[in-house]
């Protein structure tokens, strides 16, 4: 009777917690759909609207129409969407192939290798020293200085050495009983087995790559290469001087219209992506 009765005596504590908790996530919600609504309204709205409105009063879509003809925005889009694409390849290649030579428990020196590798998380050449090597190998105002800087990233080689680490070793076993050679069990075994790593690691490296401006700034200086990052930067303090309701009006909604565009991929990829993000998050934190 008394485990009863301090079961229902707790119940309250419990019920008010979940109110709690509801409450505190509306709230939160609110707060970040606010700003996104007002920013996807203002970039159809001809008007310059400023203050809290989230229906656009003259609705026109002059911006999204500027944005995708207009070759000083549509090339970068392009070259945004291309340094994305092969940069997250060659980023889920080297990660994949770093992590799995590490997992290997017969490599010589595979300790030494892990610290070494481990080390450079801490400690970096600097900015200086690492745009003098990328001058040096004639990488500068080319992608390459974007793609390969950024795709060697030892915190995934780590991620995804601790997935790998979590495959029953039995199945290497097995498989090189059967005569696969290291890359047959890598090919056939490692990579269908890892396709939530893959997913998760490659969402890092994709947003990674979209969202880049500070590399563009230091190791670019043609602006045909510039990604739409730098060009969205570029118009919103090109709005600032402009005085006319008119133009300012149309420049408010471009502007708006390009925010729209940088974050609407991975607006629709991260609800479809949630669990493989959750799985990166956590990958390797537990081991039997």
């Amino acid at each position: 009777m008394k485990e009863k009765l301090s079961f229902k005596k707790g119940r309250a504590p419990r019920t008010l917690f979940r109110i709690f908790n509801a409450a505190f996530m509306a709230l939160v919600l609110i707060l970040m759909l606010v700003p996104l609504l007002k920013v996807v309204s203002d970039s159809f709205d001809r008007s310059t609207v400023y203050g809290l409105s989230l229906w656009p009063k003259h609705p026109s879509i002059e911006a999204y129409k500027s944005i995708f003809t207009n070759p000083n925005l549509f090339r970068p889009l392009i070259i945004s969407i291309i340094t994305t694409a092969s940069g997250t390849v060659i980023g889920l290649a080297i990660t994949t192939l770093g992590a799995y030579v590490l997992c290997q428990r017969s490599l010589i020196g595979r300790g030494f290798f892990a610290k070494f590798i481990f080390v450079t998380m801490i400690f970096n050449g600097g900015l200086v020293p690492t745009f003098l090597v990328l001058k040096g190998l004639h990488m500068t105002n080319t992608l390459w200085a974007i793609l390969l800087p950024a795709s060697v990233n030892v915190f995934n080689i780590v991620l995804m050495r601790n997935f790998f680490e979590q495959i029953p070793v039995s199945l290497f076993e097995s498989a090189e009983m059967e005569g696969a050679n290291p890359p047959q069990v890598f090919w056939r075994i490692v990579l269908p087995l890892s396709g939530a790593a893959l997913a998760s690691i490659g969402l890092f490296f994709a947003v990674e790559f979209w969202n880049m401006f500070f590399s563009y700034v230091i190791y670019i200086s043609d602006t045909k290469l510039y990604n739409f990052q730098i060009k969205l930067r570029e118009l919103i303090l090109s709005e600032q001087n402009i005085n006319d309701p008119a133009i300012m009006g149309f420049g408010n909604m471009v502007k708006n219209a390009g925010v729209v565009v940088a974050m609407l991929p991975f607006l629709f990829i991260y609800p479809f992506a949630q669990r493989y993000f959750i799985a990166g998050v956590t990958m390797g934190s537990v081991k039997e």
